[in-house]
């Protein structure tokens, strides 16, 4: 029994070596220089035997850089911490993102990077304006990225809509809760059709909660969360009338992006609809704003809402027709702001103000107060005076 448990330890350890392959690299004997379209010009000097780094990989890398006169003005050796960023998120100069992808771990290099491709026109502490910079580079580690679905053999599957989504099926549970009309608990990672991700809940470890069918989201969400039910995964192909349309949200989506999504249906919970509050014989107020108020509650707890705080409110929006636009009380999910820096709409400012903990306010808000004259399309109207009612959870 003892010979079977040593060779089984000596099996695990062999594993394990294996999966922990050991970083090399040789020196170049005859280093060349490759100029790429762009301009990047790089010489590999020592080659390494470890995985290449793409689109997506976080890498940590060491770098000592030069000006052409061989001034240093950043080095991440004499620090004695590597630097790590996510490749192709367009979190470093566009000369970086280029040339790591051309690495792989263990490889060192120098690269020059005309103007065009690093500061530009722009001066960067020591760097002056439109100057040529050196990197002498070296890949120290890739942690693969978080990639797309392979659609690779279902591209029979998609499935296109009348408005023109299309979506394709990875893991389905019809028998579940359906998304339609509920709160919906969603893990999800949106990619633009080259394939660089853009955003991605994935990766930040923590899902979105929306109520299906409600506007809070770009119609393409709206209408594909709706065919889906709790435990499905699906990608949802979105055209950019579907998303943000001509515009594009600038600067993160670019006008007319199609959107393509990855998402699985973590949680489906039936929604629950907020009762408006009643205000008949409730005497109306108003700030020196323009600002109606109807205290609903006044509660004895006397920790009062104040600026430089963090508040805690649950509320539902409504406009003048009555329709409700967004209510944190359907999510089931209070928010939290600090009250007094500008994060809220000026009219939230100036009434969650008036609360202390356990009140509960109907606000009436000019649109001057709330989105002006532009509003908020698709949700908020030109020129809205908006209602909320509102419940101050909590300050700390």
């Amino acid at each position: 029994m003892k010979k079977i448990v040593v060779l089984i330890m000596s099996i695990a350890a062999l594993s394990t070596s294996a999966q922990e392959k050991k970083i090399t690299s040789e020196p170049v004997k005859n280093p060349k220089t490759i100029k790429t379209e762009s301009g990047l010009e790089y010489t590999i000097t020592s080659k390494g035997n470890g995985k290449k780094a793409s689109a997506g990989d976080k890498i940590t890398v060491n770098y000592t850089g030069k000006l052409t006169n061989d001034t240093v003005f950043d080095s991440s050796i004499p620090r004695g911490q590597p630097f790590e960023f996510k490749l192709g998120a367009g979190q470093v100069i566009k000369g970086w993102d280029e040339a790591f992808a051309l690495l792989q771990e263990g490889d060192k290099a120098t690269i020059k990077l005309p103007p065009t491709i690093a500061y530009g026109e722009r001066a960067m502490g020591k760097i002056p304006a439109n100057s040529i910079l050196i990197f002498d580079i070296e890949l120290l580690k890739v942690t693969e990225g978080l990639k797309q679905w392979s659609a690779k053999g279902k591209e029979k599957d998609t499935i296109t809509t009348k408005s023109g989504l299309k979506y394709i099926m990875f893991e389905t549970h019809k028998d579940a809760l359906s998304c339609a009309g509920a709160k919906v608990t969603v893990h999800y990672s949106g990619f633009f059709r080259d394939g660089k991700m853009f955003d991605s809940s994935m990766e930040r470890g923590k899902p979105f909660s929306l109520k299906c069918g409600s506007g809070q989201v770009i119609p393409g969400w709206d209408e594909g969360l709706a065919l889906l039910h709790k435990g499905d995964k699906a990608k949802l192909i979105i055209p950019y009338t579907l998303a943000y349309g001509e515009g594009g949200r600038p600067p993160q989506i670019p006008a007319k992006s199609d959107l393509i999504f990855d998402v699985e249906i973590v949680d489906v919970q039936p929604s629950v609809s907020p009762v408006p509050y009643k205000i008949t014989g409730i005497k109306e107020q108003t700030t020196p704003s323009g600002i109606k108020y109807y205290v609903i509650n006044k509660s004895t707890n006397p920790v009062k809402a104040e600026a430089g705080k963090t508040v805690k409110v649950h509320y539902s929006g409504y406009l003048a027709d009555g329709k409700m636009f967004d209510s944190s009380v359907e999510r089931g999910e209070p928010i939290e702001f600090p009250l007094g820096q500008g994060q809220v709409i000026p009219g939230w400012e100036e009434g969650i103000a008036l609360m202390n903990v356990g009140d509960k306010l109907r606000i009436v808000i000019p649109y001057i107060l709330a989105y002006g004259e532009q509003g908020r399309p698709p949700q908020i109207p030109a020129k809205a005076d908006l209602t909320f009612d509102v419940e101050l959870v909590d300050v700390h």
